[in-house]
């Protein structure tokens, strides 16, 4: 089971062992993380945008288009920024470190 590390927005580091196949977002809520996916996953908001290690990034798919465009809604967006109801741990992705940035906006509650 491949092992994720959450950097909270405090700088506390949250290692987690993970089943395969489960987003980031699954994985955050499953282990009581302060990630809000407001949408329920379905990428239709940013509030679980996350920040991949710039150092890692290269280990993930391009985002697709419409990621892309629910990524222009985060607060705090950088060239390593993603959602992570769109990121699902892979063997592969084993390591693989990212940071929860301090604030996040719901558009959705308004």
């Amino acid at each position: 089971m491949p092992l994720v590390t959450f950097v909270l927005a405090d700088g506390t580091r949250r290692e987690i062992i993970a089943v395969a196949g489960e987003t980031l977002l699954r994985i955050a809520w499953d282990n009581h993380l302060d990630m809000e996916g407001a949408c329920g996953g379905v990428m239709a908001c940013s509030t679980c945008h996350v920040i991949v290690d710039p150092a890692q990034i290269d280990r993930l798919a391009a985002p697709g288009e419409e990621e892309y465009k629910m990524l222009d809604l985060a607060w705090g967006l950088t060239l390593t920024s993603r959602l992570g109801c769109q990121i699902v741990l892979t063997e592969a992705l084993d390591g693989l470190v990212v940071s929860l940035p301090a604030e996040t906006h719901n558009l959705l509650d308004g």
